[in-house]
């Protein structure tokens, strides 16, 4: 066997949305803030990210984290998420398997029965607390970036569906809110070709009227990801939604996706729908589970935000090693 280099990988999921998290094979570059170096990987390191997300050696419905050296003094390690379309400020299902690899691997010190760690992002410090028993991290739960809504009721003509209202809101990405019903289908596996057709739509026909730009750094701008909902339910157990994330370039989040989630907090405290502490269940297309609930209001600028808290579970599903054959013709991976 020869090998240009060698990727050390530990494989997780969480809530069924995979992610693997590179520990060793890549250098890191030095920056002054956690944004900066994620600019400087996209420039140096974009193969990268396709020879370890595209196939052969990746597949669309996955992302990939690198583990590198915080730039915040307060945070015990930093990471960067990649994407088989791009890379990403945030991602809280990465965020989960982040914290989970990095206590149960041990490079991370574990305290039993919480473990409270902070992590460097491009979009901010992450404050995650784990609760751990037994050597495993049972949950994560994670205060995320402050999230706030751009729109509300936004009218937008999306060819084949017509006029229809959207909500559009920063969770740490930004997401627009769709429901399901405006698009006549349901937050099924049966409708899952049909929704990532109409979410593709969506994005476009949203991004031919407007340009949503993080108001603290204008390099945080465009649509990433479409989420097309049910109807918010409140019963006995409280409230509780279904909804689907249509990822960037386009295929359907496993998980109930963090970074959405906490985009549909913003929406939900701004529609009156919900109060501060309240807890949401919020669920994906394969029924798995975030809890998510607003810690605070605060100020974004000249916007009324929320500090989101996602609760969910990862676990690690193996290690690999990634290899690429001077001869293989695919030393960075393609796309079908």
């Amino acid at each position: 066997m020869r090998s240009r280099r060698t990727i050390s990988i530990v494989s997780c999921h969480a809530e069924g949305e995979s992610g693997d998290v590179i520990i060793g094979g890549v250098l890191d570059i030095p920056s002054s803030t956690m944004h900066e170096k994620l600019v400087k990987f996209i420039d140096k390191y974009d193969g990268l990210r396709r020879l370890v997300l595209h196939e052969p050696r990746g597949r669309l419905e996955m992302s990939a984290m690198i583990v590198v050296p915080p730039c915040d003094p307060r945070a015990d390690a930093g990471f960067l998420i990649m994407a088989p379309g791009d890379w990403v400020p945030m991602s809280g299902s990465n965020t989960i398997c982040t914290a989970t690899v990095l206590l149960e691997t041990g490079m991370v010190p574990m305290k039993e029965p919480t473990t409270v760690l902070n992590l460097d992002t491009a979009a901010g410090l992450i404050t995650a607390t784990a609760v751990c028993e037994d050597g495993a991290c049972t949950s994560v739960s994670f205060d995320n970036v402050p999230a706030f809504v751009y729109a509300l009721d936004k009218d937008i003509d999306v060819p084949g569906v017509g006029r229809i209202l959207v909500d559009i809101a920063y969770g740490g990405q930004w997401y627009v809110l769709v429901q399901a019903e405006a698009l006549r289908v349901t937050v099924s596996l049966s409708d899952g070709d049909r929704l990532v057709e109409l979410g593709n739509r969506v994005k476009k026909a949203v991004l031919d009227t407007c340009t949503p730009v993080h108001p603290e750094n204008s390099a945080i701008r465009g649509i990433n990801n479409i989420i097309i909902s049910e109807p918010l339910l409140s019963g006995p157990e409280g409230l509780s939604v279904q909804h689907t994330v249509i990822v960037t370039p386009g295929r359907l989040d496993r998980s109930p996706c963090g970074t959405g989630s906490s985009a549909r907090l913003a929406i939900l405290h701004a529609r009156k729908q919900i109060e501060v502490g309240q807890e949401v269940k919020f669920k994906s297309i394969i029924d798995t589970m975030f809890l998510g609930r607003i810690k605070e209001i605060v100020k974004v600028e000249s916007h009324d935000a929320v500090v989101p808290n996602i609760t969910g579970r990862a676990w690690i599903t193996g290690e690999k090693h990634l290899y690429v054959d001077p001869r293989d013709p695919f030393p960075e991976g393609f796309q079908v």
